[in-house]
């Protein structure tokens, strides 16, 4: 059979090849977009635009390069403001023969009207993020105090959501640079100022930094003076808002903790882990380790599953040795983890309580003691506990009389033979227990009830009329349209 040669025919170019991808959009022009999206919110004073502008920054935070800031700096601000002129002279300089040519730049141009105060406050906001991410603290405090002295002759609603993440920066550059007690006066004032304005998302902000700022210098104290002075905070279904009241909640717990208030305290500490956001896995960290000391603290012991938390395990193991050894009531082998563990309570700063476990961990042998006889003398006692005192037969004794009179065991003691008898154990559903656990458990689900209520949005007057058909169409399409909205914004960072 004869084939028929001839000149081999060029293939078709794929269709991958005639439909390339579109190169990936620069550094510069997500910036870009970012200030195009607040120049809209400006306009039509929508907060959730300059919210979403903050978050997008946030994920652009790991690219940022000096180049880039400098070239959105010439591209947002006019090049006479004083703006400029501040903000610029702190960025490092780069060779321009390490400067990147961005090969990627899309055809579309973007343009932005210059003069914004949300554009100004932004622009300072990312000066002062890279500067804090590049390690030059004496040029982000700086930024920062320029930047708070700007911040003090505006009063715009769509500029508070910026205003708040300057506050956290220029808080937190000085706590990188232990010198919080420096601004403690400037932040008092600006939490006047922001009360003034009604600026809500303000106010809660600098009351948690000033919070933090106290805790830090362990003024408990003040704290609390200024906490009870300060307007009460409420839950919000605004994700901002809710964050800074997770963030109350746990310097609360904290200052209730150091106060001995041990029941309010888990119960803020607990509901603020509970509330936090799911990526904030540092914080509610932070929050489980107190709360499980709180609740040692109390005479309970956390369930197994606290510990082995998605993600958690590793930092909780200090706290489940810790919580094994009061379980036991073993005073040796709580002083063993707590030697083993002592920098990292330290650092916790959590070691001050820890110290005030010891009585409990006497208290749980005891207790275990008491259960296990029904007579047991006090030398014996304290051999049990470990006792490692000058006349260990007297403090067993003191220890002994202390927890009856505390309630914690039923038993009496036999001075003349040194003896601790212990009663018959009777019935708990004859007591008030049963009645106290079932009362807690349904005071948490009404109040579990009342702030889902009050989270929820209701329509403006759905209770004094009827709305038409026209009505109601035009309302499902606005909440469709704000569902749509919503579903393309990202969680916030926490």
């Amino acid at each position: 059979m004869d084939v028929q040669m001839g000149e081999p025919q060029a293939a078709p170019p794929p269709a991958a090849a005639a439909a390339a991808p579109a190169p990936a959009p620069s550094t510069i022009q997500h910036l870009k977009e970012i200030a195009a999206v607040i120049e809209a919110g400006s306009v039509t004073k929508e907060v959730r635009r300059i919210s979403r502008a903050v978050r997008l920054t946030v994920a652009l935070r790991r690219r940022l390069a000096a180049r880039d800031v400098s070239a959105f700096l010439a591209f947002a601000l006019p090049a006479n403001s004083d703006a400029y002129a501040r903000l610029t002279p702190l960025l490092p300089k780069e060779d321009e023969a390490e400067m990147d040519i961005d090969a990627a730049a899309p055809a579309t141009q973007i343009s932005i009207k210059h003069g914004l105060p949300e554009i100004e406050i932004y622009c300072s906001l990312l000066v002062l993020i890279f500067l804090i991410d590049q390690k030059k603290y004496d040029e982000a405090k700086a930024c920062a105090t320029g930047s708070i002295a700007r911040l003090k002759n505006l009063n715009r609603r769509t500029v508070d959501v910026l205003a708040s993440r300057l506050y956290f920066y220029y808080s937190y550059v000085y706590e990188l640079t232990n010198t919080l007690a420096e601004i403690r006066g400037n932040l008092l004032g600006l939490h006047r100022m922001a009360t003034l304005h009604h600026d809500e998302l303000g106010q809660e902000t600098l009351l948690n930094l000033l919070l933090r700022n106290y805790l830090h210098y362990n003024l408990y104290d003040q704290a609390e003076k200024l906490r009870s002075k300060a307007p009460r905070f409420e839950a919000h279904s605004n994700q901002q808002v809710l964050i800074q009241f997770c963030r109350y909640l746990f310097y609360l717990g904290k200052i209730r903790t150091i106060q001995l208030e041990y029941t309010d305290a888990k119960e803020s500490l607990l509901q603020a882990a509970r509330k936090a956001p799911a990526a904030a896995r540092g914080f509610r960290i932070q929050c489980n380790k107190w709360a499980i000391i709180v609740r040692l603290l109390l005479g309970e012991i956390p369930e197994r599953t606290v510990f082995m938390q998605k993600g958690m395990k590793e930092a909780l193991a200090p706290y489940f040795e810790l919580t094994n050894a009061v379980r036991i009531g073993d005073l040796e082998l709580f002083r063993a983890v707590a030697d083993k563990f002592a920098s990292t309570f330290s650092a916790d700063r959590t070691h001050n309580l820890i110290v005030r476990l010891r009585h409990n961990v006497i208290r749980t042998g005891l207790r275990n003691i008491s259960i296990s006889y029904s007579r047991i003398s006090l030398a014996d006692i304290a051999k049990k506990l470990r006792l490692d005192t000058e006349n260990p037969v007297a403090d067993a004794e003191c220890i002994v009389a202390k927890a009856i009179r505390d309630g914690a065991i039923d038993a009496t003691i036999d001075h003349a033979n040194g003896w601790m008898v212990s009663k018959e154990t009777g019935d708990v559903y004859s007591t008030n227990e049963p009645q106290a656990a079932f009362n807690s458990r349904i005071a948490f689900c009404l109040n579990m009830h009342n702030e889902a209520v009050k989270a929820m949005r209701f329509p403006p007057n759905s209770h004094k009329e009827k709305e038409s058909a026209e009505k109601r169409r035009e309302r499902l399409q606005q909440e469709e349209e704000l569902a749509k909205h919503m579903a393309e914004e990202d969680d916030d960072d926490f």
